[in-house]
Parts: C-alpha cells; sequence; structure tokens
C-alpha cells in the first residue's frame, strides 16, 4: 500500500505532537508488517488507530493561516487510519487459521466497512470453519452483508445456506450473486487465474440455486434461462448436475407444450435421461419423466 507524501512533511507541520507521534507509530507499524509479527500487528493497530482517530476529529483553526497545517495533519491521519486496516488485513491472511480469525475479527470490529474488511471475508469465513467455529460463519455474514451488499463470498454463504429454509431469500441473494460476479472486476490483490476460477464457480452456483428454485416454483422460464447459464460451470459436479438436469427438463417440456414445439419436447426428454444416469434424488422420476415425454413427443408434429 502507498501512502500519501505527507509524512514526508510532518516535521514541518510545526505543532501537534500527535503528528510526530503518529510518523514514529506508522514506522514502527510498517516494520511489525514486514517482519509478519501478528501480536506485534494488533498491538500496535490498538495503540495507533485511536490516535489517528483523534487527530482525524481536531476541528478546524479559525486561522486561515494555521489551515494548511491542519488539514495535511489530518490527511496524514487518514493514511494511518488506512495503513492501520491494511495491516491487520495483510497479516492475518499470511498466517494460520487461528490467528486469521482474531485479526480479521479486530479488523471488523474496528472498522467494520474498511475496504480491506470487504476483501477479508472470503478467508475470515475459511478460517472460521477451519478453528471449529463455524456457528459464527452465518451471523457474521448477515452482518457483513449489510456493509458489503456486493460481496460475492457473503452472498454464496448466504444464499447457499437460505435453499433449503427459505427459497424466496435464496433466490433473491443467488440473483444478486450473479449480478455481483459479472459487474465485478479482478481484485487487483488476485491473480486471473484464481479469479477466473472463483468466478466461474460462483456463477456456477448462483445460476443453479437460481435455476432449482425457479423450477420447483414452476417458473419455467426463469428456471430454463439460468440452468442453461449453470450447465457449463458445474460439469462434473453430480450433486448439482442431477437436479438442473431434471429442471431442465421439466422447463423445457413446459415451454414446448406451450409452445407446441416438438423440438422442446424432445430436448427436455434428453435431459430428463442425462439426469436419471446421474445418481441423485432426482433419478428415477427423471426416468419416467423422459418416458413420457417422448411418448408426448411422438403425438406431436
Amino acid at each position: 500500500m502507498k501512502l500519501s507524501a505527507l509524512s514526508l512533511a510532518i516535521a514541518l507541520l510545526a505543532g501537534p505532537a500527535v503528528a510526530a507521534t503518529l510518523d514514529e507509530a506508522l514506522v514502527s507499524l510498517k516494520d511489525a508488517v514486514a517482519k509478519k509479527d501478528p501480536a506485534l500487528v494488533k498491538k500496535l493497530v490498538a495503540e495507533t488507530y485511536p490516535q489517528a482517530t483523534q487527530a482525524i476529529a481536531e476541528p478546524a483553526p479559525k486561522d486561515d493561516d494555521e489551515k494548511t497545517a491542519w488539514t495535511n495533519r489530518v490527511e496524514f491521519a487518514k493514511s494511518v487510519q488506512e495503513y492501520s486496516e491494511y495491516a491487520l488485513y495483510a497479516v492475518a491472511v499470511q498466517s494460520q487459521p487461528a490467528t486469521q480469525v482474531d485479526l480479521f475479527s479486530t479488523l471488523e470490529q474496528q472498522s467494520p466497512k474498511s475496504k480491506y474488511m470487504d476483501q477479508a471475508y472470503g478467508p475470515y469465513l475459511v478460517a472460521l470453519n477451519q478453528t471449529g467455529a463455524s456457528a459464527k460463519v452465518l451471523p457474521i455474514a448477515e452482518k457483513g452483508l449489510a456493509n458489503f451488499p456486493e460481496n460475492e463470498d457473503l452472498l454464496l454463504v448466504l444464499a447457499d445456506s437460505a435453499l433449503a429454509k427459505n427459497p424466496d431469500r435464496a433466490l433473491a441473494l443467488a440473483n444478486r450473486l450473479t449480478a455481483a460476479f459479472n459487474k465485478h472486476s479482478k481484485p487487483e490483490s488476485m491473480a486471473a487465474a484464481d479469479w477466473e476460477r472463483k468466478k466461474s464457480a460462483g456463477l456456477g452456483h448462483g445460476y443453479w440455486i437460481a435455476g432449482v428454485v425457479s423450477g420447483a416454483k414452476g417458473q419455467w422460464v426463469n428456471c430454463d434461462k439460468d440452468l442453461r447459464a449453470a450447465l457449463p460451470l458445474i460439469q462434473g459436479n453430480a450433486a448439482m448436475a442431477g437436479p438442473a438436469l431434471f429442471f431442465l427438463g421439466m422447463a423445457n417440456y413446459q415451454l414446448g407444450k406451450m409452445t407446441l414445439s416438438k423440438a422442446k419436447v424432445l430436448e427436455a426428454a434428453k435431459f430428463s435421461e442425462q439426469s436419471a444416469a446421474i445418481s441423485s434424488a432426482y433419478t428415477e422420476q427423471a426416468r419416467h419423466n423422459a418416458l413420457v415425454m417422448k411418448d408426448e413427443a411422438s403425438k406431436m408434429r
């Protein structure tokens, strides 16, 4: 992270000792980050962040001649504050799960709307599961989503959780998830290949949830659209492919009957046969559906 050149001008600020103190604290904090020392980083942030907050809250002087120095002090304090947030995030992502949870939790409490917290939620939720704190995942995700409504990691966890108990909410969250992935570009901190893998997996999951829920609700157009989008992204995942192909069969059968399209009914039979070939809760029904659909198609022109 690049800091403002204001740090070079601290000696010229003529006055508040807090500026010099922050300058020293920043040097110490950067050194702790370089050493990847989580305990020291946490300690220094706890000391530095309140000082920076106090400096930012310093009222503007009435004298115009003092305003430039005051503005510089405030801007520098904001830089230190942001670096404090970065320090917690940067050391956390290089640490063991228990330390990650500790540092991310500290960042969350200190700066819940920090841009680094937005980036932290993915590894944070994983670390919670790894440390046996899975019961905290959903409450933390709900809290985080209030501050970051387009965060893909939070949307995915919450949509997946809602699928069994609240399909309507799962559908809404899944639609937000796919919209977020289609809107966002690769984060600077992530390699292009990693982003593409994450995006493909997230989109596949989002389209799948939306399509399955729409199918269960009899919303055939949306079901067909979303599951066709999901299908190439969930290849190799039998647990998702079985239901997806089943509902694609149902959707295209219903749409084929509505439009008197023999081709669609035959495609529905094909999807149903593919679903029947996968062991799932839908296997037997898909096999029966395929026979009915073929019989229906044989009677159509």
